[in-house]
């Protein structure tokens, strides 16, 4: 037993000296145990803490506060995208094979703020639960919305810490956007019942979020095929996770708008004879 630990130890040893140098010294992502521990008090957050806070109290009204929040949200995440975007699409970068540039040049360095930002944009997600929690929307705290914000600060770590840059830029200009369409639609639900005739393309929100892990998923497998110097590890790790992502969301869309009509009209006259 002890010759596998120190057998763990010293390739654990070995594979951390590959990390990016670049990324020493920023706050929060010295070890993997820091997103570790932030993703365990999150899920403490939503099994234990946050239940026990609520069991006894009315829901907060938190419009005012949610309003601000998915602007914010909205801001941050465009901004990144937009960033990502200048000093990579707009600036010779190759969807085929982009290798990491570790050099200090100002576009390389720019890269990893925006990543580091992007790491600490998936600790703020936190916050999305939180108010979940607070309004009592406990149907909103699915095992897809848990396990996405728990599992995805690690997965954005390594990226961060190994290879900030290169191919993995796809990722961060997808998920951008992605998720500045996703709080404006939360923003504009925030705002108020007279906003909801305009929030009749929820469903198609999971699609856009659907067809982001799969165009991540394929720039990533193609890597497999071809000769290019990015790790094939990261590649096969990228990919697996966007099809597990890609199938967890799918579920989602099919549960919550798949129902047959007869299903729909059925729900429909049980809501209105328990009104009468």
């Amino acid at each position: 037993m002890g010759s596998v630990v120190q057998c763990i130890m010293e390739e654990s040893s070995r594979i951390w000296k590959l990390r990016d140098l670049r990324t020493d010294g920023w706050p929060l992502t010295h070890s993997p145990m820091t997103p570790v521990l932030m993703s365990l008090s999150y899920l403490f957050m939503v099994k234990i803490w946050g239940p026990k806070l609520m069991e006894s109290r009315k829901p907060f009204q938190l419009r005012g506060v949610l309003i601000i929040y998915n602007a914010f949200q909205i801001v941050f995440n465009g901004w990144m995208f937009w960033e990502s975007n200048r000093v990579t699409w707009f600036n010779g970068y190759s969807i085929i094979c982009q290798p990491v540039d570790y050099s200090l040049n100002e576009d390389a360095l720019r890269i990893i703020f925006i990543g580091y930002c992007l790491y600490i944009s998936k600790l703020i997600d936190f916050l999305d639960t939180l108010f979940f929690i607070l309004r009592k929307k406990d149907n909103q705290i699915t095992f897809l919305h848990v396990f996405h914000h728990s599992f995805t600060p690690l997965s954005v770590w390594l990226c961060f810490r190994f290879i900030a840059g290169g191919q993995s830029c796809f990722f961060l200009t997808c998920n951008t956007l992605v998720h500045v369409v996703m709080y404006f639609y939360y923003m504009m639900a925030a705002m108020g019942p007279r906003f909801q005739k305009y929030l009749w393309w929820k469903k198609y929100l999971t699609v856009f979020q659907m067809v982001q892990f799969v165009l991540v998923g394929f720039h990533s497998i193609q890597l497999l095929f071809i000769d290019c110097d990015y790790p094939k590890a990261y590649s096969w790790g990228t990919a697996i996770q966007a099809v597990m992502y890609f199938f967890l969301f799918k579920n989602y869309h099919t549960g919550a708008y798949s129902k047959r009509p007869t299903e729909i009209s059925g729900s429909s006259r049980i809501i209105v004879k328990k009104h009468l």
